[in-house]
């Protein structure tokens, strides 16, 4: 790696716009990135590490941020330096997307729906560089086979929405690639992916930036994720940088309390805990902002949680004593993808194929696999919000297949989910409150408006939230506190039986682990039975007793959580399993 300066970030401050006054987002920070560096960004929500990203590309949104302070100077590679933030907006053109390119952290939103990939591709490598339509079709078709995309003339003509998140991804890939940019940014780019794709797109980014000596600003808000990465790490915390240093002193001696309680907070694969440590364990901050340390070892705090073999099959032999609440057999969900002249289907997708399983009272029951292998179908046929075929579902000795739609919804008062997006659950016109107590409305659980409300308050106080928070809207609320009340909207109608459907998967580590310990506190306190589905084998690790693996709507393996990842019997599970970022540092 050379130890040449490509970019200086000298006491950059960025600020946004609100109704009263500013907020700092990034607060006078410095930092430099080097040439064929990999420079990890690490972070939660709020902490600046996108703001100072978009900071860098100059593309804040207006007039709302605005940089107030600092200097961005780029060093290229005929020796002349420009301080970028000196320069017009016209002369940045030329800069972004050739010298320096973004990889945006939800492919979806960052194309266009209405052009196809290998046009949006093609025209970046047209606004850049001189050359034909022609050439940069084949530039962008070379391009796609690069970054490993199967059948690229399909992906030219495909919309975005005709992809995969993993695929959708790839495409970005490309066009920040096109033109061999010198500094590649890349914000999130496997948040929510599943943990093989994410594997695909973090060995592509490495292989990239090797073969065109590319600096690399990887952004993310996972330890985990940047140790198989990079090689420097800067750590932020409220728009400040708290500690940086070599990627392996950061991980193995971190000095910040709010470093060590990011390693600490992802679920171990090699223990079980009581519990996940929090950012809060590690640390406090008085009401000057001072941050002071509550533990000064990952270890020994972590050592405390542990749950012993013993303990744990003594919990798990008091399940398996009893009838199961739910049983499956030869569940079958077929989806229809071609017709005849005639509208007769002539071809399916077999999203759910001959499924039979158990689940106990009490238990969590988790469901993993990659995006597409009929986990989620599952989940929400279980509850009849997608009709199944053939196959039983038997809940406490009813077939809830049978059940007319009026009878359906009688039962979902004692069968909930909790889905993966809150802020699309939530209607964006009522207040958190509002949402909670429409399910006891609909249902009439309560009759009365101001014991619904005193019932929505409790529950808003059950899942760590307050009364003012009653009447918010969703746009007011972070990600985990809108997951929180999503959580707390489905046990408005007290459900005995909850599906979890990738419930934490888009959260930061930190708030994923807040989530995680209020669904087990719940689970204790009101003895609910989960399926808990995740394409992450650590969090379904953490979360369940036992554990099934579905792949192309078929159960590959079911068991206990422990022998499946110790003792895997198929291919497929190998592969979950080593694509798991490691978290033993």
């Amino acid at each position: 790696m050379s130890s040449k300066t490509l970019l200086e970030i000298k006491n950059l401050t960025t600020e946004f716009k609100t109704k009263s006054t500013y907020i700092k987002a990034v607060d006078n920070i410095s930092f430099n990135l080097n040439k064929a560096e990999i420079l990890g960004i690490v972070g939660e929500s709020g902490s600046g590490k996108s703001v100072t990203s978009l900071s860098v590309m100059r593309l804040l949104p207006f007039p709302y941020g605005k940089i107030t302070d600092g200097q961005i100077i780029y060093h290229k590679d005929d020796g002349q330096s420009i301080d970028i933030l000196k320069i017009s907006e016209k002369e940045m053109q030329r800069y972004r997307g050739k010298e320096m390119a973004m990889i945006f952290q939800e492919p979806m939103t960052s194309l266009n729906p209405v052009f196809t990939c290998g046009n949006q591709v093609a025209e970046a490598i047209l606004l850049h560089q001189k050359t034909s339509k022609k050439q940069a079709k084949e530039k962008t078709l070379s391009l796609f086979e690069e970054v490993r995309l199967h059948n690229p003339r399909h992906i030219f003509k495909s919309y975005p929405h005709q992809l995969s998140g993993g695929q959708k991804q790839r495409v970005m890939i490309a066009m920040a690639i096109s033109c061999k940019p010198s500094i590649l940014i890349a914000d999130e780019p496997t948040t929510a992916l599943d943990v093989t794709v994410q594997k695909n797109i973090l060995d592509l980014i490495k292989q990239l930036q090797k073969k065109y000596d590319t600096s690399v600003i990887f952004i993310t808000h996972d330890l985990a994720v940047i140790s198989e990465l990079a090689d420097y790490v800067i750590v932020m915390y409220k728009g400040k940088i708290v500690e940086k240093g070599n990627t392996y002193d950061i991980l193995h001696n971190p000095k910040h309390p709010y470093t060590k309680g990011l390693l600490a907070c992802r679920p171990p694969l090699n223990k079980h805990l009581k519990y996940l440590p929090t950012i809060k364990d590690f640390m406090k901050t008085d009401a000057h902002g001072v941050v002071t340390e509550k533990q000064k070892s990952i270890t020994a705090f972590v050592n405390n949680l542990i749950i012993t073999d013993e303990q744990r099959k003594k919990e798990t032999e008091k399940i398996y004593t009893k009838k199961p609440v739910l049983q499956v057999k030869n569940l079958n969900t077929f989806f229809p993808t071609n017709k005849n002249i005639f509208g007769k289907t002539t071809d399916y997708i077999k999203a759910v194929n001959n499924v039979s399983f158990d689940v106990y009272p009490g238990e969590t029951l988790g469901l993993v696999g990659e995006s597409g292998c009929g986990k989620t179908t599952l989940g929400r046929a279980l509850l009849q919000l997608i009709k199944s075929g053939q196959g039983q579902i038997i809940y406490k000795g009813v077939d809830i297949t049978k059940l007319s739609n009026r009878e359906l919804r009688k039962l979902r008062k004692n069968i909930s989910i909790v889905f993966q997006d809150p802020y699309s659950s939530l209607n964006p016109h009522i207040t958190a409150g509002e949402a909670i107590m429409e399910p006891m409305k609909v249902h009439g659980i309560i009759k009365n408006y101001k014991a619904r409300k005193n019932k929505a308050i409790e529950l808003l106080k059950e899942v760590d939230m307050d009364e003012s928070h009653f009447y918010r809207y969703p746009h007011e609320f972070s990600g985990g506190q809108r997951q929180r009340i999503c959580i707390a909207r489905a046990l408005s109608l007290n459900p005995e039986f909850i599906v979890c459907d990738e419930s934490v998967s888009a959260l930061d580590v930190s708030i994923q682990a807040q989530v995680l310990n209020l669904l087990n506190k719940l689970k204790k306190e009101f003895n609910f039975t989960y399926i808990f589905i995740s394409h992450d084998l650590s969090v379904v690790k953490f979360m369940s007793d036992r554990m099934i693996v579905m792949k192309d709507g078929e159960i590959q393996e079911i068991g206990d959580v422990d022998q499946i990842y110790s003792n895997p019997k198929t291919e497929y599970t190998k592969n979950l399993i080593s694509s798991i970022p490691c978290e033993n540092f």
